[in-house]
């Protein structure tokens, strides 16, 4: 899919979306690992609105001129579901949460690796930044470290409801589309509950601490 021309690999994309939006994750990986290629597009149609739209604005803009955020995002998770034996999609957790991570280690190395390179420009604002995301700025390290953890204990369809809504900043609709939700109102229904427990869990994890 990677190889195939823009034009062509949004409609496989867009045929991708109809045929796995009413099938569950674990079903498409399945499927996906076992050379299912039309289950593999349904999986990339279904995250790559989303990890788009979370690695926007991330990429240093000297990193920018090398690199564009989409075509990162889509070579990212293509390479990830090539490598599916490293999710194990037997126990909880979120597949957006696994490629949502190796979108930020690849934005990393590449600004770590355009750092190295000889600068020919005088703007310090255009220096690569692999420090903080921006919801680690926002929020701070430790309280980060606690939403990591507690986002972790939901159930992964919840997961990826938060993070879609939170982090992504994505509607309902898309959400709905994501997750295979037959409306927006189910798919805010959906986040809003995700949400509650979120909170239940953030207590939880700083009671503990």
């Amino acid at each position: 899919m990677a190889d195939l021309p823009s034009r062509e690999r949004d409609e496989r994309a867009a045929e991708g979306s109809r045929v796995g939006a009413l099938e569950s994750t674990v079903n498409l990986l399945k499927r996906a690992r076992s050379g299912d290629e039309a289950a593999r597009d349904a999986l990339v149609a279904r995250y790559l609105p989303a990890l788009r739209r979370f690695a926007h604005g991330r990429l240093p803009p000297r990193t920018r001129t090398v690199f564009d955020t989409d075509d990162l995002v889509q070579v990212s998770i293509l390479r990830a579901l090539k490598r599916l034996e490293e999710f194990d999609h037997q126990q909880p957790g979120s597949l957006l949460a696994y490629l949502r991570q190796i979108v930020i280690n690849r934005i990393r190395d590449e600004a770590r690796r355009q750092a190295r390179l000889p600068r020919h420009d005088e703007l310090s604002e255009h220096l690569p930044d692999p420090g903080p995301c921006p919801l680690e700025r926002t929020i701070g390290h430790e309280a980060l470290a606690r939403y990591e953890a507690a986002l972790a204990t939901l159930p992964p369809e919840s997961q990826e409801a938060v993070m879609m809504r939170l982090e992504m900043d994505c509607s309902y609709q898309e959400i709905a589309e994501a997750l295979g939700r037959p409306s927006a109102n189910a798919a805010r229904m959906l986040t809003s509950r995700a949400l509650l427990q979120l909170v239940k869990r953030l207590r939880d994890v700083q009671t503990a601490s």
